[in-house]
């Protein structure tokens, strides 16, 4: 029987190590950190994340303004936003919800941002340094991905990894990280040839393509790691794109949906705030 990968119990540690920051800059006189979230219309999706932000950031003492813009905007009137968040001396961070709605130049905005205020890591400049294994922001998604699995403290030196996608958001930065650790990485994706073949190698999968109870026991080998990164409306429920039911029996560890990478995604958002009010200092 395998073991649940925590979430929430990672991110109270980390939320801990927030708010011990935040309260000793108050102490000394200091800045504290703010951040703004920028939503341009009203997908449902980056509504309830913009929301669980500002819930969050409140509860560590972290500042936090939304920037709403209407569905029908221009890219300059997105930009214009941007600019003056960049030049405003309060904001330590950045992000912006994506997807932006149809016929806004979501790169062109996108590239208009601080990269000392990208704390999602979007920009061409952090994420040209997140490829080239130098320090800088790491996007939040993937940052969680790679935080769980070191809660595990294994060492992932030589690992065999599969991850299952390979989008600029998830896949595609996911892998670089797990590089960086000298893991070896392979990236499915919906063209790969014999996928099962390939995920049972596998020590590590990570699964990130939106399809609700894709991955089952006949993917994954004895004892394998499983970190599920779907988030699905499926009958009624949120679901990921693992089947947990299935693998649970088989897998050494599986994270759950709700309550996996998402519980921790959002905290990091927040300590990379911290840091880049402490970097924008300096």
């Amino acid at each position: 029987m395998g073991q649940t990968i925590n979430g929430r119990e990672v991110a109270a540690k980390i939320k801990e190590d927030i708010k011990k920051f935040i309260s000793d800059r108050i102490e000394n006189g200091l800045k504290t950190p703010k951040i703004a979230s920028i939503l341009v219309g009203d997908d449902g999706g980056s509504i309830y994340y913009m929301n669980n932000q500002e819930k969050v950031a409140n509860s560590l003492g972290c500042g936090f303004e939304k920037v709403i813009l209407n569905n029908d905007v221009s890219d300059d009137i997105v930009i214009k936003a941007i600019e003056k968040l960049n030049k405003d001396e309060f904001i330590s961070g950045i992000i912006l919800q994506l997807p932006l709605p149809k016929g806004l130049d979501e790169n062109k905005i996108i590239q208009s941002i601080n990269p000392c205020k990208d704390i999602d890591c979007l920009t061409y400049i952090n994420q040209g340094k997140l490829y080239m294994g130098e320090k800088s922001f790491i996007p939040c998604t993937p940052n969680s991905i790679v935080t769980l699995i070191e809660s595990l403290n294994i060492n992932l030196e030589g690992k065999e990894v599969v991850v299952i996608g390979r989008s600029n958001i998830v896949g595609k930065p996911v892998a670089q990280l797990l590089l960086n650790k000298n893991c070896t990485v392979t990236i499915c994706h919906s063209k790969t040839k014999n996928i099962k073949e390939v995920t049972k190698r596998a020590d590590i999968i990570v699964v990130a393509i939106g399809k609700p109870l894709y991955l089952k026991n006949e993917y994954i080998k004895t004892d394998a790691i499983i970190i599920d990164v779907g988030t699905s409306s499926y009958e009624g429920k949120i679901t990921g794109d693992v089947d947990f039911n299935d693998v649970i029996d088989k897998a050494s560890f599986v994270t759950p949906v709700p309550g996996g990478v998402g519980a921790l995604t959002t905290t990091l958002l927040i300590k990379n705030a911290c840091e880049a009010l402490e970097k924008n200092e300096n």
